[in-house]
This record gives C-alpha cells, structure tokens and sequence, in this order.
C-alpha cells in the first residue's frame, strides 16, 4: 500500500501529462479499492467508509449531490490512505522530509578535544589578594589586585606560575578544575626568568601534574596550544603555531634579559600568564609570560619561557626555597651612554668592596676634587667571549656557576687588562 500510495502522490504532484477525468464510478471504485485493504489498528474506520460506499452503489444515486459526496470521499480516502501509508513504512514524519547528517568531528578537530579536556584539570586559576586598610574604620580587609593562571606541576602539592602574577600579594588562593579553592604558601620565586613556585595542602588524587616535555627540539611552525583563565574566565584554548624561537625579552621585575624565549601567534590575553603552552602531544614545553602589544590586547605576538629553563628554576626553588644565580656585584650604565662615548662594552658604574668585582680590583666610575668625570672599567670581554651591552653580560654570566672563576677583560683608560673575578651567588631577596 505504501508503494501504490507513494505512486499516487507521485504521479498527481509532478505528472507533466493532462490528468484523466474520473466518474462518478471510477471515483467510487478507486476509493473502496483504498479503503478495502487491512489496515490494522482503523478497522473501525474502514467499516464506517465500506457503509458509506455501500449505501451509495445501492441507491443508484447519480445526483450533482451525489457527485459532491463523492468527490468529498475520494479525496478524503486519498489522504487518509497516505497518511497510513507513512504510519505503516514507520516513517518519521520529520525525518521523510528533512534530511539532516550526523556531525562529525575531523581528526585534527577531535586531537584538540581530547587535548583539552586531558590537560584541563592540571591548569590552576590564581587570585593575588592584598591587604587594605580603611581609612575610616581603620579595619583591614583583602582586596584581589590580579589574576592569573598556572599549572600542577607534581603531586606534592606544587603550583608553578609567573613570578609577576604574585607580585606584591598578601595572600594567594589557587583555584583547581573542580572549582575547590586553597590557600597558597609562596614555596620560592626567581625574579630575573619570572618564575614563581607555590604550594598548596590539597588531596593528591585532585592533583594532576601536567606532562612535562623538551624545549630544546622545538620547530618554527610546530602546532601550540595554550589553556588559562584570561579575564578570569573558565578555562579558555587558544591554537596557533612557533612563529619564532630564541627569542629574548627582559623580565618585568628586574629587567634583565630571559633568553630562549618562544614566540607564537597563539592568543595570550591578560589572565594567561603563568598558564601552560603545550605542543599536540599534550606536554608542557613553556610558560606563557608576556605579549607584544602597544595597546596591551593580543596582537598575535606572545612570548613563552621555555620549558628546558624553568625545569631547572623549579628544581631550585622546591629543594632551596631559592635560585643560586652568580653575580659580578657591580651597577652598569645604560647602553645608550656607553654609546656616546664612542666605546664598546658596559661601562661600570659602581662595584661595593664586599662584591665580587670590587675584591677583584674593578674600578668604579667617580668625580675627581674638582668635580670632573673619571671613567671606571669597561668590560669588554668574559673567558674571551666579547662583551658588547648588558644582555651580553647577562647572558654569559647565566652559563657560568657559582665560585667559577672568570677572566674579565676590561678598557682602564686606554689600556686593556685581565682581570680574574670569582663569581659569588646572588644577595637572597624578600
């Protein structure tokens, strides 16, 4: 039936050929032929319509009244006998007209899912609480005065973050994936990399320590993601790809240069810091540090500490509370003024007698009686590696160690001397 109906609705809604006039017979042949056939569940129905039909062929009447009543059947029995056709195939109505695809997802689109949802409970949000006094009351109260974001890095309760996410708070709270909160103990932080570990006395098994993967094989154009809480928003992932590597930017704190930094066009807003950037296996290969922006909105410039430099940071701070860095013990001019004078190298400005420098026999630069400018000591050069401005000396100094001793080659008037300094660890800061 389902066919013959089909057919039939068929050929009176597209048929391009003149439609055959019925009679008043064939209307009532075509409509008992429909109504004959079992339907189950409306038997009730198709006998109401056989009386019908069978009052109507013993009468004999061939009225315009019964040509109407005729007319009324045909088409009524038609529909009805579509109806139970779709009722009978077990059609969905819906779905016989409407042709709808089940989503799915690509394989790249379902690595990045699978990415996140994995990772998500290792990345922690964190509120840096100050301390305010009101002026009236004279009563104490904390105020949040940051945000930012941060990551488990073992299970004894260890939190890694940027060091200027933490900077000038009184308390911190760090907030897991399952929105339990927990007061936070600064454990140690290293100014110069931005770099900051705390703890926190929460259940190990609500613990997840993020993967920890290798920096030092990092490709331009390898595939990134970073997950934080920027605006202090839920969780939020941003892709992109390493636009650029061995990059250098100076720490907000104290300004000396990090190097090896990542850059990446992935979308690092304010709220990210201290998050983690993974690669498409899903292990940590950087923190999210910094953005290039004159506007301070995400340019598509971002800046990640690698991972290779914070692991050995971390290490420090969670067995010494601090990081042994060695130190000349000296203050420098800028570079811009070493440049007037026509002079390469860094130009010392002060080096204390206690320092490492000063016990060396560094001169510092001083006025004379009569209040003219006397130069100090221009470094030029360490263990032979040439000294231009002060990211050089920076640079060379973070690949030497503690109690090395050194060959420091510097410009005294216009003599050049070599001059051996044994570096010392730098002062502890509060």
């Amino acid at each position: 039936m389902a066919a013959s109906s089909h057919s039939l609705a068929s050929s009176a809604c597209f048929s391009t050929t003149p439609a055959r006039k019925f009679s008043g017979s064939d209307r009532f042949q075509l409509a008992k032929s429909l109504l004959c056939r079992k339907i189950p569940g409306f038997s009730g129905s198709v006998v109401c319509a056989r009386r019908i039909c069978s009052n109507y062929a013993s009468s004999g009447d061939q009225s315009n009244y019964g040509k109407k009543l005729m007319d009324s059947i045909f088409v009524a029995c038609t529909s009805v006998a579509l109806s139970f056709s779709l009722y009978i195939a077990d059609v969905d109505p819906a779905s016989a007209f409407v042709v709808t695809s089940p989503r799915k997802l690509q394989t790249d689109e379902l690595a990045t899912v699978r990415l996140f949802q994995e990772n998500t409970p290792s990345v922690v949000y964190i509120t840096n609480l100050a301390s305010r006094q009101d002026m009236f009351t004279l009563d104490v109260f904390e105020v949040p005065q940051g945000s930012g974001s941060g990551f488990v890095w073992d299970k004894n309760g260890n939190i890694v973050t940027n060091y200027h996410v933490i900077r000038g708070a009184s308390d911190l709270r760090v907030t897991l994936a399952d929105q339990t909160t927990y007061d936070a103990k600064v454990v140690g932080f290293d100014q110069d990399k931005d770099v900051a570990v705390l703890h926190i006395d929460a259940p190990k098994d609500k613990l997840r320590p993020i993967p920890i993967g290798v920096s030092a094989d990092l490709l331009v154009g390898q595939k990134v993601f970073a997950i934080g809480n920027p605006f202090g928003l839920d969780h939020t992932l941003t892709t992109g790809v390493i636009s650029g590597l061995r990059r250098e930017i100076n720490s907000a704190a104290t300004g000396r240069p990090i190097q090896d930094v990542i850059q990446t066009d992935a979308a690092i807003n304010p709220g990210n810091s201290g998050g983690p950037l993974l690669d498409s296996s899903g292990n940590l290969i950087g923190i999210n540090t910094a953005i290039y922006s004159p506007s301070g909105a995400s340019s598509g410039v971002g800046f990640s500490i690698p991972v290779d430099t914070v692991s050995g940071i971390v290490d420090q701070l969670v067995q010494f509370g601090k990081v042994t860095r060695p130190i000349l013990g000296i203050k420098f001019a800028p570079d811009q003024s070493v440049e007037q004078l026509g002079v390469t190298g860094v130009l010392v400005l002060d080096a204390p007698p206690n320092g490492p420098a000063g016990k060396a026999g560094l001169l510092p630069t001083k006025r004379d009686s009569y209040g003219r400018l006397i130069l100090g000591d221009i470094i030029t050069s360490i263990n032979g590696k040439k000294v231009s401005n002060g990211t050089d000396l920076y640079r060379i100094l973070d690949q030497c160690k503690v109690g090395e001793k050194v060959i420091v080659e510097v410009l005294r008037g216009d003599q050049k001397e070599k001059i051996p300094v044994l570096l010392e660890p730098k002062p502890e800061e509060s």
